[in-house]
């Protein structure tokens, strides 16, 4: 039951979007839907995309690089109360984790959609995370605190087993994140884990995990209102990843059980509700494929680039959500409301040639043709003619699917991903569509290494051996035809 006491709501009327690409179209459409006025903060790079098209007014927030325009907080609160909003949505990525821009927000008067500067401080530095996992009773991976030295290195990394995880506290992305198979390879492992840490994020503080050889990674969606109320909306299979990056996900996962799917929901909500989490956020678990144990990973204080696959079969709009519980209003369903109906499926399409080891090609569009149809979803920023800039991430847009079944949601992405069009710049359609007939992943066996240590390796073999083979035909086909 949902508790619902007094608390001071706050209307928005009009809300600034911190962000760009297809999460700042998602947050204006979702605006438009609560008939909320928008404004797109945009860099001089952005002026001609589809956010500043689609809001109701625009506002430049500084040059293209994303360092001086979507991550200086100052010209963002600053474009904010210029334009008179209210509040203001992060989106994902740039400040969406930063406590100091919902600090900023707070000392402006602008409300920030997003949970407080105390949650996303607590849940973002990794092993305060993991303490306060501990605390929740969730279990975390065997590991360490903070590292002070490389002999105390050495000795926790022999206590817990080799191979261990290098990460730094401050990470994501798998940035500043080392494996280190043996004691040799500890020190190197260490010094350009923290030089890349600190670069990335100013900190190169590093801790230690065993490291899983066999992992899938599994994450569970949760909201929380301001009363204190908190719910899952089941989990999220994120294993199909390169490099730490994810490519492809689904809900629900082809492994997770209905009791394994209430105990890991259970760990997540009483995570959020021991740091008063509001809004939405996702508790990251790796799934041990050894023994079935789960394990602990982090906690993500923003809405997940992932959230569509979690809407197709809950039903709800979560970007709605959280503007409503921003202003003040307790969560529009309860725990015993949430249903995961069918099967939902996402496939990031980059602007990368994955034949060329997934190398970013930004450029013009030239011919952009989405798919259409039943259980068809495209959360986008293009269009044809639209340039693609070569200052930020490669992601043009997230297909999504929806089906009764997993079957029947790998064959609707297939047909989707066949009719979708884009000419002009490579895109990764082709190696999504290649994916998705692999019987290692039609059959629901992919962990996190999979994409690097065999999909990719046995499509290279394949093509070697076409391509010999096609070598070989060649002087029998000229033999045959000169006769």
């Amino acid at each position: 039951m949902l508790s619902s006491q007094s608390s001071s709501e706050r209307a928005i009327g009009r809300l600034f979007v911190a962000n760009r690409g297809e999460i700042a179209v998602r947050i204006i459409r979702a605006c438009k839907a609560l008939q909320i006025e928008s404004v797109a903060g945009v860099s001089e790079a952005d002026r001609e995309s589809l956010a500043a098209k689609l809001a109701d007014s625009v506002e430049v927030i500084g040059p293209a690089p994303s360092a001086e325009s979507y991550l200086r907080i100052d010209r963002v609160i600053d474009a904010a109360k210029r334009s008179g909003c209210d509040a203001l949505h992060p989106g994902y990525g740039f400040l969406s984790e930063r406590p100091a821009l919902a600090r900023a927000c707070k000392e402006a008067g602008i409300v920030f959609v997003g949970p407080s500067a105390e949650a996303i401080e607590q849940m973002g530095d990794k092993i305060t995370a993991v303490r306060l996992a501990e605390a929740a009773g969730v279990p975390r991976v065997p590991g360490s605190g903070a590292l002070e030295s490389m002999d105390q290195a050495l000795e926790l990394a022999r206590g817990i087993g080799y191979p261990v995880l290098m990460k730094a506290t401050a990470g994501g992305g798998g940035r500043g994140m080392r494996i280190v198979r043996d004691e040799s390879e500890l020190p190197g492992a260490m010094e350009s884990a923290a030089n890349e840490a600190k670069a990335a994020f100013g900190d190169g503080t590093l801790y230690l995990e065993k490291f899983i050889e066999f992992a899938r990674h599994i994450e569970i969606q949760v909201m929380g209102d301001q009363f204190g109320n908190v719910v899952h909306l089941g989990e999220r299979e994120c294993s199909t990843q390169r490099r730490h990056q994810k490519l492809i996900e689904e809900s629900p996962s082809p492994v997770i059980t209905a009791v394994m799917r209430k105990e890991m929901g259970q760990c997540a909500v009483q995570l959020a509700r021991n740091v008063h989490y509001a809004g939405a956020g996702t508790v990251e678990f790796v799934l041990d494929e050894t023994d079935g144990r789960f394990y602990f990973l982090e906690m993500n204080t923003r809405i997940q680039v992932e959230h569509p696959v979690t809407e197709m079969v809950t039903g709800i709009d979560l970007v709605a959500e959280q503007i409503q519980i921003a202003q003040g209003r307790p969560l529009s369903f309860t725990q015993e409301s949430v249903s995961l109906q069918g099967h939902a499926i996402e496939c990031r399409i980059n602007a990368e040639d994955f034949n060329k080891n997934f190398l970013p090609k930004p450029g013009q569009i030239v011919r952009w043709v989405p798919p259409e149809g039943a259980g068809v979803r495209l959360d986008s920023h293009c269009y044809s003619g639209y340039e693609v800039p070569s200052n930020y991430d490669s992601l043009l847009g997230k297909l999504i699917v929806h089906a009764e079944n997993r079957e029947q949601a790998i064959q609707r992405m297939r047909d989707a991903l066949g009719a979708f069009v884009i000419e002009g710049i490579p895109s990764t359609i082709a190696f999504h569509r290649e994916v998705l007939q692999d019987e290692a992943f039609v059959e629901g066996r992919v962990t996190t290494r999979w994409v690097e240590q065999s999909f990719i390796p046995d499509r290279k073999a394949r093509l070697r051996a076409q391509a010999e083979a096609a070598k070989a035909a060649m002087p029998a086909q000229a033999t045959t035809a000169s006769l």
